[in-house]
C-alpha cells in the first residue's frame, strides 16, 4: 500500500474465544461432534427463554414505536427505570441522564477506550477478559497493564500487586473491576471492593466495573454493586442483558455514570461518550423497550433465582469431577457461569499427547502444533479439541502468565454436562501422565 493502514497497537486486538472456532470447524467437517465450551452463549447450551418473556417481546413487535429511533442516550423510560433500580441499593444515586445505551458491552468498551488519550492507562485484572484487555492495549499501542488474580486465594485480587503498580506508574488513570469475574467466576467481597475504592481515592483514579453478571450468583453468594461502595468518587458501571435474560443476540448494554461532577475530566469523558452516541443516532430500541417490562414482570425474580440455582448445581458437579485432580488448581465458581482451571506448570511439557483415532484429525492437530511460540496450555487445548471434540479457551489468551483453560457452566442438560466434564477429567489425567506412558511404550518397543 501507498502508506501504512494500521495504527500502532492494532495488532493487540485478538479474541481467542472465537479464534478457536476456526479449528473446531475444521474437524467438525470431518464428522467430529463439537462440545462448545469456548463462549458464554446460554442459548447455544440449551437455555430456554421463558414463554412470558417471548410474549413481551412479541407484543412490542406489534407497536409502531418499536420500529423508530430511540433518544440518542437510550429510551428515557428505560433509563429512568434502571436509575431507580440502582438507587434502591442505597449507595450512589443517579438519574436517567447518567445512563447511556450501547449496542452491547463490546460497543461500550470500544467507545470508552477510543476517546482516552494513549498515555492514559486502565489497569485491569489478569486473567483478563479479552474484550477489555485487547481494547486497552490497542488504544495505548502496547501491552495491557494488569494486576494479579490469585488462584491460590480463591481468585481474589492481589491488592499489594495492584497498589504498587498504581503507585509507581503515573500513567494509570483508572482501575477495571469485573464483578462477578469473567473468566474465573469469582465474586468480590464487599471489603475487597472497599479496598479498590481506597486505592482509587488515594491516587485520584477512575473506577470502572463490568457488572454484567451482577445478578448471576449462587450457592449462598451475592454480589455487591460498585454503586454501594463508591462514595463520592467518579466511576462507570457497565451492564447489559445478554447473559441475564438471556438475550445475547439483543446486543444491548449500557453505562451508568456515578458522581459525574466529581471531576471535570470525568465529566468531559462522559459528555464525549454521549456526543459520540448522538453521531450514531441511537442504539437498538427493541431490547431497551423490553427491559422494564421483563424485569418488573412478576415471574422474573423467580426465573432468575431458579436459573442461578441450576448454575450453582452445575458448579457443584464440576467441583465433584475436577476438584481433586492432581496437577491442576481448581476453585469452585461463585458467580457468572465460567470456571478457570489452572495447571501446575511443573506437570506440563511438549511431549504430552491425547489419543486420536481419526488420522485426518491427527493431521490437523499436527499442523496446529506447528504454531511458533505456543504456550503449553494452548497445546493442551488443541489436543483436547482433537481428541474429544471439547472446545475450550487457553487462559494464556486472557492476558495471563498462568497456564490453564476456561470452561462454561451453561449446559442445561445435566446428563450432558456431567458427561462432558467426566470426559474432560479423563483427558486431563491422561494428558498429564502421557509423557510417562509414552516413555514406557518406547521401552517396550525397543
Amino acid at each position: 500500500m501507498r502508506q501504512l493502514l494500521l495504527r500502532p497497537g492494532a495488532e493487540e486486538l485478538s479474541y481467542e474465544i472465537r479464534g478457536i472456532v476456526k479449528k473446531a470447524r475444521q474437524i467438525e467437517a470431518l464428522g467430529v461432534k463439537i462440545t462448545w465450551e469456548n463462549i458464554g452463549d446460554p442459548i447455544q447450551k440449551n437455555n430456554t427463554v421463558p414463554q412470558w418473556m417471548k410474549q413481551i417481546i412479541s407484543d412490542l413487535m406489534t407497536e409502531d414505536k418499536t420500529y423508530g429511533y430511540a433518544d440518542s442516550k437510550g429510551v428515557l423510560e428505560t433509563r429512568s427505570y434502571l436509575a431507580d433500580l440502582n438507587n434502591l441499593k442505597g449507595g450512589c444515586q443517579i438519574n436517567a441522564d447518567d445512563i447511556l445505551f450501547f449496542n452491547g458491552l463490546g460497543d461500550a468498551i470500544a467507545k470508552l477506550y477510543q476517546f482516552l488519550i494513549p498515555t492514559a492507562r486502565i489497569i485491569g485484572p489478569s486473567p483478563a477478559y479479552s474484550t477489555h484487555s485487547s481494547a486497552e492495549a490497542a488504544h495505548a499501542n502496547t501491552a495491557p497493564i494488569t494486576y494479579k488474580l490469585d488462584p491460590d486465594n480463591q481468585w481474589l485480587p492481589d491488592m499489594e500487586d495492584l497498589y504498587y503498580k498504581v503507585k509507581y506508574n503515573p500513567s494509570i488513570v483508572g482501575i477495571l473491576i469485573i464483578n462477578p469475574d469473567n473468566p474465573t467466576g469469582m465474586v468480590y467481597p464487599k471489603e475487597v471492593l472497599e479496598d479498590f475504592v481506597k486505592i482509587a481515592k488515594e491516587f485520584n483514579l477512575l473506577l470502572i466495573a463490568d457488572e454484567i453478571y451482577q445478578n448471576i450468583t449462587y450457592n449462598g453468594i451475592t454480589s455487591v454493586a460498585l454503586a454501594e461502595v463508591i462514595g463520592d468518587l467518579p466511576a462507570i458501571s457497565l451492564k447489559g442483558i445478554s447473559k441475564e435474560f438471556p438475550w445475547p443476540g439483543s446486543r444491548c448494554g449500557w453505562m451508568e455514570f456515578y458522581n459525574r461532577k466529581a471531576s471535570p475530566e470525568f465529566d468531559k469523558l462522559c459528555q464525549t461518550l454521549e456526543n459520540a452516541k448522538m453521531i450514531e443516532v441511537c442504539s437498538t430500541i427493541l431490547p431497551q423497550l423490553a427491559i422494564p417490562k421483563i424485569m418488573s414482570h412478576p415471574a422474573y425474580a423467580l426465573y432468575r433465582k431458579e436459573a442461578n440455582n441450576k448454575i450453582g448445581r452445575r458448579s457443584e458437579i464440576m467441583k465433584e469431577i475436577l476438584g481433586d485432580i492432581r496437577g491442576i488448581k481448581f476453585n469452585p465458581t461463585q458467580g457468572a457461569f465460567y470456571n478457570t482451571i489452572i495447571f501446575d506448570e511443573s506437570y506440563l511439557n511438549t511431549g504430552q499427547y491425547l489419543p486420536i483415532e481419526h488420522p485426518k484429525v491427527q493431521g490437523f492437530l499436527d499442523s496446529w502444533l506447528e504454531e511458533r511460540v505456543m504456550p503449553l496450555d494452548k497445546r493442551f487445548v488443541y489436543c483436547l479439541l482433537a481428541s474429544t471434540g471439547i472446545c475450550v479457551v487457553p487462559i494464556s489468551s486472557f492476558c495471563s502468565d498462568l497456564r490453564g483453560f476456561r470452561v462454561t457452566l451453561l449446559e442445561e442438560n445435566e446428563e450432558v454436562f456431567r458427561e462432558t466434564f467426566e470426559k474432560m477429567a479423563f483427558a486431563i489425567k491422561f494428558y498429564l501422565k502421557s509423557n510417562i506412558l509414552k516413555s514406557a511404550e518406547d521401552k517396550v518397543l525397543n
